[in-house]
């Protein structure tokens, strides 16, 4: 009589090369591939659905073993249990018990790692840390990153909530991206609980209305003749890139990495490619003929349009600011002339630039996204006007009246 378990044995287990299933007994099988390798399954039958499922390598696991972890499987089945989702909830619980060892920190160091490459700068990737090693690290960094909830996330934002509104609604949203990492990494389960929507909102204040947000100082559009006059006085190269920032309506960092090969002077063109730009879109600048008189005038001392001291290194943003402080202006800043372009564009009563104009000179996308669909230029021809508008208005210095006193009667 032909046996109906244990079929196999450890020398048949050996000799079998053609590929195909070989059963054992009971629901389990020897698996031999195309490709000549050899593994064990398990088959079994649960609400009227066969399913299958892997037991190991035969290199690996003996026919022993095999046999006693089929076993183990026709058990479960007795108890009306799937093998394959008992083994998956013990893989998570085992993934869940690991997790207990990854705290925060290292979570938050594996998450800045992964995402590095496509952050902007080393700048960025800095002030991730800063203000998780300032903030939440003293709270929650040693902490498991499974064990973290709501009252822990409120704990680390509460304190700097109404104080450092910005800083904290940034910390918030860094939390919250480190616990999906951790969450889909199989380091924790359930809800992020530095989710904002219907979470937190609950808890902590609207933080758009709770403190204003602190726009960076900016020089009034109707002084800046006489600021580029004097501007104009001062000594450096340090003067003359702040000088093209405002010409250009630029951003310091555009201005400060600038090389010559950006710039086309016979087209009157500064294109700035995409990688240097915070919109990561290539940005075309027409040049006034202020801005290409003062970049003829610059000396050529290598790819660098503005080097620093150090040979093939940038001015520092530092020296920019340096220039406004030797001027006693300590209460504007490099980003407020941006700011001081676009009052001047949407107050002057001698400018009539349409809006979209104006903001496609400052690199800026258009709110509206039915308007930026359909506006997919760059409106370089009505730019170049307006850049050379702006030009012409910050080499005019206005006239400052002069009151003769009437003569006393006797």
């Amino acid at each position: 009589m032909a046996r109906l378990v244990d079929k196999l044995t450890p020398l048949g287990v050996s000799k079998k090369r053609k590929p195909g299933y070989y059963g054992d007994g009971a629901g389990l099988y020897l698996q031999v591939s195309p490709s000549g390798s050899k593994s064990w399954v398990f088959r079994f039958t649960l609400s009227g659905k066969q399913r299958e499922m892997g037991l190991g390598a035969v290199h690996t696991v003996t026919l022993p073993e095999a046999r006693a972890t089929a076993r183990e499987h026709r058990l479960l089945l007795l108890e009306g249990k799937d093998p394959l989702e008992v083994r998956k909830a013990s893989r998570l619980n085992e993934a869940l018990e690991r997790a207990k060892m990854m705290t925060f920190d290292q979570c938050a160091a594996a998450y800045i790692a992964a995402h590095r490459s496509a952050w902007k700068n080393a700048k960025h990737a800095s002030q991730w840390g800063n203000t998780l090693e300032t903030y939440a690290s003293p709270i929650i960094g040693k902490l498991p990153v499974a064990l973290i909830d709501t009252a822990l996330i409120v704990q680390v934002l509460q304190p700097i909530w109404a104080s450092k509104t910005e800083t904290a609604t940034r910390l918030r949203g860094r939390i919250e991206s480190i616990l999906d990492w951790a969450t889909v990494s199989k380091y924790r389960q359930g809800e992020n609980p530095a989710r904002w929507r219907g979470h937190l909102d609950n808890l902590l204040a609207d933080p758009g209305r709770s403190k204003r947000v602190e726009h960076h100082p900016a020089l009034p559009w109707q002084e800046v003749g006489a600021f580029m006059a004097a501007l104009r006085g001062q000594k450096g190269i340090a003067a003359k890139a702040v000088e093209l920032a405002i010409l250009t309506a630029c951003r310091s960092g555009e201005i400060r990495l600038a090389t010559w090969s950006e710039f086309d002077l016979d087209a009157a063109l500064w294109v700035i490619p995409a990688e240097r730009m915070k919109a990561k879109r290539e940005h075309r600048v027409p040049l006034s003929a202020a801005a290409l008189a003062l970049l003829e005038s610059l000396p050529c001392m290598g790819e660098l349009v503005f080097p620093g001291t150090k040979p093939g290194k940038p001015l520092s943003d530092m020296s920019l600011t340096a220039v406004l402080r030797r001027m006693n202006r300590g209460d504007i800043s490099m980003h407020g002339f941006r700011s001081s372009f676009r009052d001047w564009c949407a107050e002057s009563l001698a400018n009539s630039f349409p809006r979209e104009v104006c903001e496609h000179a400052l690199a800026h996308s258009l709110p509206d996204k039915v308007e930026a669909a359909y506006r997919r230029g760059d409106l370089i021809e009505k730019r170049t006007m307006l850049m050379q508008a702006w030009a012409d208005y910050c080499g005019r210095v206005p006239d400052v009246a002069s009151v003769t006193p009437i003569r006393k009667v006797a």
